[in-house]
């Protein structure tokens, strides 16, 4: 397993890369977006150019309904006891779908028995124990959603970028007990990466500077626990 570790603001940016360059290998040609909702990762246009069978996956019918028309679409609930998610995969992923997932186990067991042997599946998300997603766990739901409008007005649940409830369970920071979870489900871990910092703090100067100071600290001197966000790539053996 390959790890390693940087700082949040690279965390999305290099896991879009990730996806992107998946979608440009020949041997990738059916894509699937686990929790895509409203926004899906790759766009029409991309899909087109690339000649890829991109199918999106949601619960939630009414928000798979506000992404591009131009997509496939399937109601999915990852954590039944089984998923017709149709043919199977070359790859699949996610991206800040894992942590409202309520049974992980049962969630990566039908994500690996979407994939072709030899299929791979990456997800991308925020992790515990960075202490604004920490209270966002233990805090009751309203509280969290009054405070996150106020500092990020454009997740109200009528729009694109939906606030959910959610649970972290199975989302930490690169650690043996992780690799062994996955390993324990039938994956292969092949990259594990995880991030320090976050940005809930830019409005409050002093802790924000304070933060970044931790964040560039904990990058060279790495604790897995006190990661943000973190991303895995997985396979499913041939």
């Amino acid at each position: 397993m390959k790890t390693r570790y940087g700082l949040w603001s690279a965390a999305w940016v290099e896991f879009q890369e990730t996806l992107e360059a998946r979608a440009r290998d020949p041997n990738v040609r059916r894509i699937g977006d686990i929790g895509a909702g409203a926004n899906p990762r790759l766009s029409p246009d991309f899909v087109a150019q690339h000649d890829v069978d991109y199918v999106l996956l949601d619960i939630s019918e009414s928000e798979l309904a506000k992404a591009p028309a131009e997509h496939t679409k399937i109601v999915a609930d990852m954590e039944a006891p089984s998923v017709d998610a149709g043919e199977p995969y070359d790859f699949v992923f996610t991206r800040s779908t894992l942590e409202h997932i309520r049974s992980p186990e049962a969630f990566h067991r039908n994500v690996l028995s979407m994939l072709k042997p030899g299929g791979e599946a990456a997800h991308s998300f925020p992790t515990l124990y960075a202490l604004p997603l920490t209270l966002n766990r233990i805090l009751p739901e309203r509280l969290v959603h009054a405070a996150l409008m106020r500092i990020q007005p454009w997740r109200a649940h009528e729009g694109e970028f939906s606030k959910f409830p959610a649970f972290y369970r199975w989302c930490r920071g690169p650690s043996k007990r992780q690799r062994r979870r996955f390993e324990g489900i039938g994956f292969e871990v092949i990259e594990y990466a995880g991030f320090f910092g976050h940005d809930y703090y830019d409005r409050i100067p002093p802790l924000k500077s304070a933060e970044h100071r931790l964040a560039a600290a904990l990058v060279r001197h790495p604790v897995p626990l006190l990661t943000s966000y973190a991303y895995v790539v997985l396979r499913r053996p041939a």
